[in-house]
């Protein structure tokens, strides 16, 4: 079990992000309660972020890699001696690494997928694969320190022949916005759905249920509301269209959410093949999240989420890609609420025990002062 306490003068902490961290959006979530609970804890936490993450608006390709460049330079100006650079890790951020190496900061990297994330993500960037996954590989092999997401992503990082200490610290879920009975302003919600929420990103698998939503084994009385925006939101926008059990709320605070999947009877976490998931693992921040509110999460079998789910009995595994295996899942919870309540029960609690966010910061502090005592 990790030591949660920090030293008598914490270490500064400069946290960048160049994927700009915008509600709705894991990266949201993740960004600010890791900050806030450093902060919770006494470390002092400046964080650079793209200035579009604050409302402005998103520029151009051109316009992005110059915001990373400045992110970049303002991180290098801030820092001094006895600082720790974490970073969530992205293929352009070699110039932090590179200049603390320099300069002689520790340097954190959080790793939440493989490389192939981006070239999933980003098709355009397939034609540089070499260089990107070359600029990659060179951050995590001089880094001080790797936090990894899964068990699985550590295996996988230590195989990219990484000198320095490699943890995991999987995602987490804000307890107190995300529990049983959380409020919500929505009053015509349907009496009886599941619920996706979450970027739209092509790894989401949300072809794979919006199929389920047609299959002759989805239950009639049961909707299935979908909040988020992404790459994938024509999708979305044409199922909507002509499916009337389909709900689609666009994007939502980040408070907002919890009070809408609360009322659920379950959340959905069909995740396809794209990437190597079976060798990398899965902990999305929305089966987290689900199981926090009190619901059951569905979740296609991959290590990590598959695993969770199943330690606890508290939700329903489906094969990857199987839109009737995710609809006959559906019917399941639809026709026992007795079921329901009772992995909705077990996960809330699992939840609050072992993965809420403040204890993911307690975590990240702990390697943080490992980091700077020795």
């Amino acid at each position: 079990m990790a030591d949660s306490r920090v030293s008598e003068r914490p270490a500064r902490v400069l946290y960048l992000t160049l994927e700009s961290p915008r509600e709705g959006q894991a990266s949201y979530a993740h960004v600010n309660e890791i900050v806030t609970g450093l902060r919770r804890l006494g470390h002092p936490v400046e964080l650079f972020a793209p200035r579009y993450a604050n409302g402005w608006a998103r520029p151009g390709l051109a316009g992005r890699f110059t915001e990373y460049a400045k992110l970049q330079w303002q991180l290098c100006r801030a820092a001094r001696p006895g600082d720790v650079v974490y970073v969530r890790a992205h293929f352009l951020a070699f110039l932090v690494s590179v200049y603390g190496r320099l300069r002689g900061l520790r340097l954190m990297q959080e790793i939440n997928g493989p490389y192939e994330d981006l070239f999933i993500s980003y098709p355009w960037t397939q034609c540089f694969q070499g260089l990107l996954t070359a600029l990659q590989r060179w951050q995590f092999r001089t880094a001080d320190a790797l936090v990894a997401v899964t068990p699985q992503l550590k295996s996988w990082v230590l195989a990219q022949g990484v000198r320095g200490r490699v943890e995991v610290v999987p995602n987490g879920a804000n307890v107190d916005l995300f529990r049983p009975g959380a409020p919500t302003e929505f009053t015509d919600l349907p009496a009886k759905f599941v619920v996706f929420f979450g970027g739209f990103a092509r790894w989401q698998g949300l072809e794979t249920m919006l199929a389920a939503l047609d299959c002759a084994d989805w239950p009639g009385d049961t909707h299935l509301v979908v909040i988020g925006d992404g790459q994938q939101r024509d999708l979305v926008e044409q199922a909507a269209r002509r499916n009337p059990r389909l709900r689609w709320l666009g994007r939502l605070a980040y408070a907002a959410i919890p009070g809408v999947v609360c009322r659920s009877i379950g959340g959905l976490v069909p995740k396809n093949r794209q990437g190597d998931r079976e060798s990398t693992g899965l902990f999305p921040l929305k089966v987290f999240e689900s199981l926090a509110c009190g619901v059951p999460a569905v979740v296609t079998d991959f290590p990590g989420q598959a695993d969770l789910i199943r330690q606890h009995d508290c939700g329903l595994v489906v094969p990857p890609e199987d839109a009737p295996a995710l609809a006959r899942a559906v019917a399941r919870l639809a026709a026992d609420p007795a079921l329901v309540a009772a992995m909705g029960s077990r996960g809330a609690a699992v939840v609050r025990r072992e993965h809420s966010w403040q204890r993911r910061a307690e975590q990240t502090a702990h390697i943080i002062t490992c980091l700077t005592e020795h």
